[in-house]
C-alpha cells in the first residue's frame, strides 16, 4: 500500500518541479536592415542632421532601429554605446551596433549587417556599407553592443 501511494506522489512532485525553459531571444533576421539601407544609401553626412538632407551616424542608427525594429535608441553615439551588452568582435550578429574611436573626442557608430560589413554614415560617402576589416575601420574599432529587443 505504501508503494502504491509513493509512486504517484513522487511523480506529482517531479512534475511540479519541472518547467518549460524560456526560449532564447529571437535572432534578428539577416537582411532586416537591407531595405532601410537602400532607402537611405548616399544621403550625405551632416553633423546634427536627422533627415534626407543630411544626417550623422547616431541619427542614422536611431532611425534604422526605430523603423526596422520598432525600438528607440538615444540620440547620441555616447548614449548608444552604453546600451545593451558588449559583444566580442568575432561573435557579431546582424543588427549589433559597432563603435569606433575616430579620435580622442570623436566616436562613430554603425550597424553590423553580416559578412564582416556594417552600414553607417561616412563623412565622405554618406550612407554606405563598409568592411570591418578595412585598414581604417579595423584600427579605429572600439566596441560592439547587442541590444536585446
Amino acid at each position: 500500500m505504501f508503494r502504491t501511494l509513493l509512486l504517484p506522489l513522487l511523480a506529482l512532485l517531479l512534475a511540479a518541479c519541472s518547467s518549460t525553459p524560456e526560449p532564447p531571444p529571437p535572432v534578428r533576421q539577416s537582411g532586416a536592415f537591407d531595405n532601410f539601407y537602400q532607402q537611405w544609401r548616399g544621403v550625405p553626412y551632416r553633423m546634427g542632421g536627422t533627415s534626407r538632407a543630411g544626417l550623422d551616424c547616431s541619427a542614422f542608427t536611431q532611425l534604422a532601429y526605430s523603423q526596422v525594429l520598432g525600438f528607440t535608441l538615444p540620440r547620441t553615439t555616447e548614449s548608444q554605446a552604453s546600451l545593451g551588452r558588449p559583444v566580442d568582435r568575432y561573435r557579431l550578429q546582424h543588427g549589433d551596433l559597432v563603435f569606433f574611436k575616430i579620435n580622442p573626442r570623436l566616436n562613430h557608430v554603425g550597424i553590423y549587417v553580416g559578412n564582416g560589413e556594417f552600414i553607417h554614415v561616412s563623412f565622405r560617402a554618406g550612407v554606405t556599407r563598409s568592411k570591418l576589416d578595412n585598414v581604417y575601420w579595423r584600427n579605429k574599432f572600439w566596441q560592439a553592443r547587442r541590444i536585446d529587443i
